[in-house]
């Protein structure tokens, strides 16, 4: 192993897994937790899914593995992996992607910061839930920055609390949908120096009633109380129009809602879809703590937010195979996904350098190509 590729193991990788808490008994151990983890981080970077497929790989690039660990004992067992990772605490792995996120996060200078939650469809068991995973996503870098699990989506008001605490929202703009609108998460996000736009649906009925009318008797008047902007998509056999209006004239609505007082500006979008022959409209409206944003970059921040549904979740379910995961015992999948997240964040760094390449097709290259591999790994 060249003293470059040492320096990089020793100090930007393997030395981390240090952060972790080896769960087994000390008796009886045919493999040290780093070989563990290296081999797990190895097989799911080379396209494995579960334990049978990390063991396979595992055994396939033993060379390559000792380049870095002794595995005297060869590549570890599929119940190897099993039993470990249903017992790990997965709040040491979040710590793993902590530090790898303080690392990288002078070159994260994304404005928003979306906040989501994904269920891991096959993950239950018995009477045990499939797992619900709230998830921090930078919008323009495309990298995870936190999650947090929850027992369901309804379970998320609780959660995003604690998913904001542990981000640096200063300067930032937090996207929720509207599980997440809440004036008590609005209030957080401005104590911790950030702004917000939330979607705003009927949970918030009330606000929602008072916002509607305003669009509807005024948005298509040449007023100078709202800003205007409209965009333009085509391709695929469809056009998409999408109409946006904003306004930060609300006195009348802080005024009657005394909870709200973070509001600054109320958004109206209105989507309209062409596919050949057929026509569909919707309209969604949504509040935020931005008061001079135009309506141009209200559109934009909003359409950021997508992008964890588009480059996150479709990456795990497509690229992962994470919705078919049957991984489904003790803490195991719950680790497994922050495995992945951390995979992901590695992935889209290298991407970044092949435009032309997909996280799936830099998956295969890795498991072709021990350059590659490296360049993800040890980057």
């Amino acid at each position: 192993m060249s003293k470059i590729l040492e320096t990089l193991v020793n100090q930007s990788f393997l030395d981390e897994f240090n952060v972790l808490e080896d769960p087994r008994s000390t008796r009886n151990r045919l493999h040290q937790m780093n070989e563990i983890l290296l081999a797990t981080f190895v097989g799911i970077i080379c396209g494995g899914e579960g334990w049978q497929d990390i063991q396979d790989c595992a055994r396939a690039k033993i060379e390559y593995l000792r380049k870095f660990l002794a595995y005297k004992n060869g590549a570890p067992s599929d119940d190897t992996y099993r039993r470990f990772f249903r017992h790990l605490n997965p709040k040491s792995l979040q710590e793993l992607l902590r530090i790898w996120i303080s690392k990288i996060e002078t070159t994260v200078q994304d404005q928003s910061i979306a906040i989501d939650g994904k269920t891991s469809r096959r993950t239950f068991d018995d009477n045990q839930s499939p797992l619900h995973m709230l998830t921090a996503f930078a919008s323009e870098s495309r990298l995870v920055l936190g999650q947090q699990k929850t027992a369901t989506k309804s379970n998320e008001i609780t959660a995003i609390p604690e998913l904001l605490k542990m981000l640096d929202t200063a300067g930032k703009i937090i996207t929720l949908d509207a599980m997440g609108c809440q004036y008590k998460i609005a209030d957080q996000i401005i104590a911790q120096k950030g702004d917000y736009i939330f979607s705003l649906k009927g949970n918030q009925g009330g606000l929602l009633e008072d916002v509607t009318p305003y669009f509807y008797d005024k948005k298509e008047k040449n007023s100078a109380e709202y800003s205007y902007f409209e965009d333009f998509d085509k391709g695929h056999g469809r056009i998409e129009i999408r109409k946006c209006w904003s306004t930060n004239e609300i006195d009348w609505l802080k005024n009657k809602r005394k909870d709200w007082q973070t509001i600054q500006s109320i958004i109206c979008i209105e989507s309209i879809r062409k596919i050949k022959n057929n026509e569909s409209t919707e309209t969604r409206y949504y509040i935020s703590s931005i008061k001079h944003f135009t309506a141009e970059r209200f559109l934009k921040a909003i359409r950021s937010h997508w992008s964890i549904e588009n480059s996150l979740h479709w990456a795990l379910d497509m690229s992962m195979g994470d919705d078919y995961s049957r991984i489904r015992k003790g803490n195991a999948p719950e680790n497994m996904l922050i495995i992945k997240h951390i995979i992901l964040n590695k992935l889209q760094q290298v991407k970044d350098k092949r435009p032309r390449s997909s996280i799936k097709r830099l998956r295969k290259m890795a498991g072709w190509d021990d350059t590659i591999l490296d360049e993800i790994l040890f980057q």
